[in-house]
């Protein structure tokens, strides 16, 4: 099936709109509710996405579903604790995908970020570790404040930080993907070099 490329802004709106939501839901009654006008956005805006684009990022799936769970277990038990350590499993969980990838021989960050460009095998090996050791810090960074500040610092951080953070870091890797980057003479040539980074 195609996919559409989406819009930029229509991209950051599908990603920022159900924080903002979780925010302000947040900040008008309390984190229960909140949470589960999170998990209605984050359904919402996935389901948005593939009407759109007809096409559903593996990232945004994986977190959805870790969403919808610890925000269950979250409403459920009522229980703040799954809700919070949600970005840690999240982040956590991306950067062993990566990090024992790289282990077999295997550079996933291609697949896991839906890319659209094309590397040498060094340059996806050395992106790939990179975004692992991020999101092992991303998963320490979450720890932190959840344990040691207030839930209303925790949700401002989780709304308004983690995503500039990440946009912050993909910035800073624009050297490396132009220094690595290849020119395919042909789109069944770009297909083949990245049928072989998957295999590492």
């Amino acid at each position: 099936m195609n996919k559409t490329a989406p819009h930029p802004l229509f991209k950051l709106a599908t990603e920022l709109g159900p924080l903002v939501i979780f925010f302000i839901a947040n900040a008008k009654a309390n984190l229960f509710v909140a949470t589960g006008a999170f998990m209605v956005a984050v359904v919402v805006a996935m389901a948005v996405s593939y009407s759109v684009t007809r096409h559903v990022p593996i990232m945004a799936i994986v977190s959805g579903i870790i969403v919808l769970v610890f925000g269950s277990l979250t409403l459920w038990l009522h229980d703040e604790t799954f809700i919070k350590i949600k970005p840690t499993i999240i982040y956590a969980l991306f950067s062993l995908i990566l990090g024992g990838g790289l282990l077999f021989g295997r550079s996933f960050i291609a697949i896991l970020f839906d890319q659209a460009f094309n590397l040498t095998p060094a340059g996806w090996r050395l992106l790939t570790l990179r975004w692992a050791l991020f999101f092992g810090a991303m998963a320490v960074l979450n720890e932190i404040i959840w344990r040691t500040q207030s839930t209303d610092v925790w949700v401002s951080f989780k709304a308004f930080g983690m995503i500039p953070l990440t946009m912050i870091f993909m910035m800073t890797q624009m050297p490396l993907i132009k220094r690595h980057h290849l020119e395919p003479a042909t789109a069944e040539a770009g297909d083949a070099e990245r049928g072989d980074v998957s295999k590492g």
